[in-house]
């Protein structure tokens, strides 16, 4: 199990790329009683039976980690999300890509920390591969301003993402966005 918020989302983004999306759609929209997460990938998508297994923690295909026996990401942000008050959904088309809507109650005294956004935002950026992240960032309420962060835009500008030199400013960047 994860210990913050952070690390389930992160999870799902790992999926996204492990289903060979090459774009990947993030929204974070923070409220006074929680945080709604929408992500919607263009990657290989499930069937329906697929779809149903993936919500059994006890089922993997045995593709995409071989040495696994169990598959425990989605069971686990669903259970976190259903325990605490909140909600999920998913949906997938095979060929197509899969989305995911869940809202975190953080007020509900069974969900854990919320995590550090600046670093979840961070290591999605950074994952290896070519892929497409567009992260958008949203406060109804509380005076902050909303933002978006578009992964191949940052890479434009700062260059490689896993340089040194790169890997400071991108995270300066970031928290200055959350700090806003």
């Amino acid at each position: 199990m994860h210990f913050a918020v952070c690390d389930y989302i992160l999870d799902m983004v790992q999926n996204s790329l492990e289903a060979g999306a090459d774009r990947i759609e993030m929204v974070l929209s923070e409220r006074y009683n929680g945080l709604t997460l929408n992500l919607k990938d263009n990657g290989c998508g499930m069937t329906e039976e697929e779809l149903k297994r993936a919500r059994d923690p006890f089922y993997t295909d045995g593709i995409k980690h071989a040495s696994r026996r169990v598959g425990l990401g989605i069971p686990f942000l669903i259970q976190l999300a259903e325990t605490a008050q909140g909600r999920f959904e998913i949906s997938s088309t095979k060929g197509v890509g899969t989305e995911i809507s869940a809202f975190f109650n953080t007020t509900h005294i069974d969900t854990p920390p919320l995590g550090n956004l600046v670093t979840l935002f961070y290591q999605a950026m950074t994952f290896d591969g070519s892929y497409e992240l567009i992260i958008g960032r949203n406060f109804p309420s509380g005076g902050k301003e909303s933002y978006e962060l578009v992964r191949s835009q940052l890479i434009e500008i700062l260059g490689d993402l896993n340089r040194a030199g790169s890997m400071g400013l991108l995270r300066d960047f970031i928290a200055s966005q959350e700090a806003n």
